[in-house]
């Protein structure tokens, strides 16, 4: 019986709290004429998450519901199209309710606790079927397909962790797919790189794939059988409903994305013919092959409202899309164009995007302006879009939040609903269309029209011919309820393009005409001719019966790739590496694959990308090694290129930099890498404040300080997956004065050259020369350079503003007492042995000390590894100092004496010597990263 119901929920969902905190049921019985809001709980706050209507009995409804605490979980039950609602109180709470496809009362319940359940009487007894089961992955038996109709295919993860059900495993970092068509044994499919499966349509055969970094689809691929090799990559795919085997897709090519069309699920692909006229009747002057109509293919976020492109099973051929003429799609543009006939010829009809609504079977077309703005006018057509006409739904405007067309899309009657404002409540207008048609159609109102390859004119289509009838443009009738678009469906005879070879390759869905794919009907070959899946036409040619040896061509290796598995394109000497060839399309058994490791390596395989067994080696020594393997059979070859870095962890960094350098002074930064990576080290600069980095391929940069003050100094060494870092503080000043020194011969044999030793020398020279000479010891700066023979600068500061401290010394008697205690070789230390150091003034131009700012300032970053050194270490009794994440070189005997032991044997002290961790903070970066701090 026609049913007259409409029920309607509103709801308030706060994104924030992740639920909906309040609702509203509406039910109209009059066809939408009036409503009535529905009072579930008198005195109670009800809140409705989400409303089911069975689909075998549409009389039957439940309602989900929650307390705003999560605590009271019910449902509402009605078997009277909600005129009443018995209430059920449930253990757990709902995310999703799936009615059985033939029996009314089953129903499965997903909770939001991954459990899953059953009912067999509407909602009132439940029991747990599974636990851990994933979301969306729960279905009912297929007809047709499962034997037991009460079969429920669900994902579950075991308590292993993994996941039974049969879909998704993972191994070696990389996530593998498997499909079973038609339940038969699962088997892994063959994906484009990097391609994650989102979703399975039409057959099992249209798989939608999108990018793990963005988490957007981004392409489609299409499968022939069983669903283990996929082919014809895509940007976004659009299922045309009403007419089997019909798909739009967006390709992107050569940076620009055109629309096809398929009529046979993907064996053939064509371009969208251009109307000739525009809407008002001028030439487009569009004309292929450089022109072409474009379909903007994206899917609306509201429900309520049809998104870009809009078909419908009631209304098979009819298609109406946004998009543009031109070379290539073009984002802004959003013109409207319709088809009656499947894709053959387009009109356009609107300058600018529509929401659509097909009515009585696409008999009548209603459309609403996509703005944002409200309005108070929609068009309408009664005969697909050849005229359009205007019609007020309501005397003050809204804006429109979507259109609805329930009961049915049999029916003249929808309705808009939106809001005058923001603040309002909803507005509700219904628009029948049903006085302007007088009588229901008959025969003579129909003509019919056939399904044909737009270019080719073919009509045999997937094994048939099939037509179908629409009303005539003059004619003013309801189709109704009964109406079916289907005319005629007649079998075609067979031929070779129906047929495709099968067999190990890895693009199995090329038909025998073309020369895409191909293999031998030798079955010793692994090869066979097959009928294209869904395809039925009968008789005529069958290769599978020939009694002669026919040759499939073959098909050229295409898509080869080389990869490390993992991902990682930077490897340690010693380190297994396993590289994994893969090739996307052409024959497999036989190609041969020559592989060169770049280190002397080379070996020739057969069957490696069947096999799928990775390539096992080792490089023994750092460097770039240059990947290189080739696939060629007698169609063709096709090659792939990797480069590997194989390098040692880096394992210490120590910035040593000039702590005075004078305004405006070139200062030269040099990194000295132990062990030594050539080529592989990149080098981060960061000056003061700046957040971007300098960057350099080569160990030394040079710089300025323009404004006096600190400045911290930072650099990083990356190589490999491995990043080490350290920071100094420089002070530039404006004025101070150098002191060059040097130190007795001794000193030289027993200079490590290492940064942390020239420090603890400079400490001891500062000290000392304080002590002697009573300049306070911040105003003091000793910096030891590094090399041979063993020289430093004195630094003399000037003091910071203020009062001046009783008995201070100015600034030219500070330089007059330190050079008299130099040349009176008072300042000297002694080394363990009683070697005694004199420290003097070292011999320059001129006897005068250097103004600040004199140039020759430097800074070094040296990255060492301590136990290297072949002179040895030592240790200074002299003061105690400890940093933490630093070796240690200073230990604390005696704060009053004022002398250096003589180093220890390298054999005995070294290991000792170098105990706790370098300053060198240790990072983590992976490639991807890597690439993109190059590349800014």
């Amino acid at each position: 019986p026609k049913s007259w119901v409409i029920l309607i929920l509103t709801k308030y969902y706060h994104a924030d709290m992740g639920k909906v905190l309040e609702s509203s049921l509406w039910r109209s019985s009059d066809f939408g004429t009036s409503y009535t809001k529905l009072t579930l709980q008198p005195g109670v706050t009800t809140v409705i998450d989400n409303f089911y209507i069975c689909p075998t009995n549409k009389r039957k409804i439940v309602l989900v519901s929650s307390s705003l605490s999560d605590r009271d979980q019910s449902l509402f039950l009605s078997t009277d199209e909600g005129a009443t609602f018995q209430k059920q109180l449930i253990p757990f709470s709902v995310e999703t309710l799936i009615f059985h496809p033939k029996e009314e009362d089953k129903v499965l319940a997903y909770s939001k606790e991954s459990k899953l359940y059953v009912s067999s009487d509407l909602g009132k007894k439940w029991t747990l079927v599974q636990e851990r089961v994933t979301k969306d992955r729960v279905f009912w038996a297929v007809s047709g397909v499962d034997a037991d109709p009460d079969l429920v295919h669900i994902e579950a993860q075991d308590l292993g962790g993994g996941k039974s059900g049969g879909v998704p495993a993972t191994s070696a970092n990389r996530t593998k797919y498997y499909v079973s068509y038609r339940r038969n044994a699962f088997v892994l499919m063959k994906l484009p790189k990097y391609a994650l499966p989102k979703t399975l349509r039409e057959e099992l055969q249209v798989l939608a794939w999108t990018d793990p970094w963005s988490w957007r689809t981004v392409g489609t691929v299409l499968s022939e059988g069983s669903g283990q090799g996929f082919v014809t990559f895509l940007v976004l795919l659009s299922q045309v409903r009403g007419v089997k085997g019909v798909f739009l897709a967006n390709q992107k090519t050569n940076g620009k994305v055109v629309t096809l069309i398929t009529y046979n699920k993907g064996h053939d692909w064509d371009r969208l013919r251009p109307p000739s006229t525009d809407m008002n009747g001028k030439p487009t002057n569009c004309e292929p092959p450089d022109c072409h109509l474009h379909l903007h293919l994206r899917w609306a976020d509201n429900p309520y409202v049809s998104g870009t492109v809009h078909t419908k099973d009631t209304a098979p051929g009819l298609i109406m899309g946004a998009g543009n003429l031109g070379s290539q799609l073009v984002e802004y543009k959003e013109e409207m164009y319709i088809t009656s006939d499947c894709g053959h010829t387009w009109r356009q009809v609107f300058e600018e995007e529509h929401h659509v609504l097909y009515l009585d079977h696409g008999g009548v077309i209603a459309a609403i302006k996509d703005t944002s703005i409200p309005l108070k006018i929609l068009k309408f057509s009664v005969d697909e879009g050849l005229t359009w006409s205007t019609h007020n739904f309501t005397s003050t405007s809204v804006f429109v939040d979507g259109l609805l067309g329930e009961p049915g899309d049999e029916t003249l009657v929808m309705t808009v609903f939106g809001h005058i404002s923001f603040r309002s409540d909803w507005e509700l207008v219904k628009v029948d269309f049903r006085p302007s048609f007088s009588r229901p159609c008959r025969e003579g109102d129909y003509s019919s029209w056939h399904l044909m390859l737009p270019l080719q004119g073919d009509r045999c289509i997937m094994g048939q011919q099939r037509s179908f009838r629409k009303r005539k443009p003059t004619s003013w009738c309801v189709k109704g309820k009964s109406f079916t678009s289907a005319l005629e469906s007649r079998v075609c005879r067979c031929r070779e393009s129906d047929f495709l070879c099968a067999g190990p390759s890895h693009a199995p869905t090329a038909a025998l005409s073309s020369p895409a794919v191909g293999a031998d009907s030798d079955p010793s070959s692994g090869r066979r001719y097959r009928k294209v899946v869904s395809n039925v036409c009968e008789g005529g040619v069958d290769p599978r019966q020939s009694p002669a040896q026919r040759q499939c061509p073959l098909s050229p290796p295409r898509g080869l790739q080389v990869s490390v598995r993992g991902q990682a394109a930077a490897v340690r000497p010693g380190e297994d590496v396993l590289f994994e060839v893969r090739q996307e399309q052409g024959d497999v058994l036989t190609t041969k694959y020559q592989v060169d490791l770049g280190d002397g390596f080379r070996a020739t395989y057969v069957n490696l990308t069947l096999t799928e067994e990775p390539i096992r080696h080792r490089y023994e020594s750092p460097g770039v090694y240059r990947v290189w393997v080739s696939a060629e059979n007698v169609a063709g070859r096709d090659e792939a290129l990797l480069f590997v870095q194989v390098n040692s962890p880096l394992q210490a960094l120590h910035l040593e930099v000039v702590p005075i350098v004078g305004l405006n002074q070139e200062v030269n930064l040099t990194a000295v890498l132990l062990p030594l990576n050539p080529n592989l080290t990149v080098f981060y600069w960061w000056i003061g404040h700046s957040l971007q980095p300098l960057l350099s391929l080569e160990n030394s940069v040079t710089t300025r300080f323009a404004d006096t003050g600190d400045v911290r100094v930072t650099v990083q060494a990356a190589c490999g997956n491995s990043v080490l870092q350290d920071s100094k503080v420089v002070r530039v000043m404006d004025q101070f004065q150098v002191v060059p020194l040097r130190f007795s011969k001794d000193l030289d044999a027993q200079n490590p050259n290492t940064p942390e030793w020239r420090e603890d020398v400079g400490l001891v020279v500062t000290r000392l020369l304080s002590k002697e000479t009573s300049v306070p010891e911040e105003l003091l700066v000793t910096v030891v350079k590094p090399g041979l023979p063993t020289l430093a600068d004195l630094n003399v500061l000037l003091p910071p503003p203020g009062p001046t401290r009783k008995g201070s010394l100015t600034s030219d008697k500070r330089l007059l007492a330190i050079q008299q205690v130099l040349k009176a070789q008072k300042i000297s230390f002694v080394l363990r042995g009683g070697v005694r150091v004199l420290v003097a003034m070292r011999d320059t131009d001129t006897d005068s000390p250097r103004l600040g700012g004199g140039g020759g300032y430097w800074a070094v970053a040296v990255l060492v590894v301590i136990g290297l050194f072949a002179v040895g270490v030592f240790i200074l009794y002299k003061f105690k100092r400890k940093r933490p994440g630093r070796t240690v070189y200073a230990q604390m005997h005696n704060e009053k004496e004022q002398e250096m032991t003589s180093p220890v044997s390298h054999s005995q002290g070294v290991q000792s010597a170098i105990q706790g961790n370098h300053s060198g903070v240790v990072l983590s970066i992976n490639s991807r990263e890597m690439h993109s701090y190059l590349v800014s």
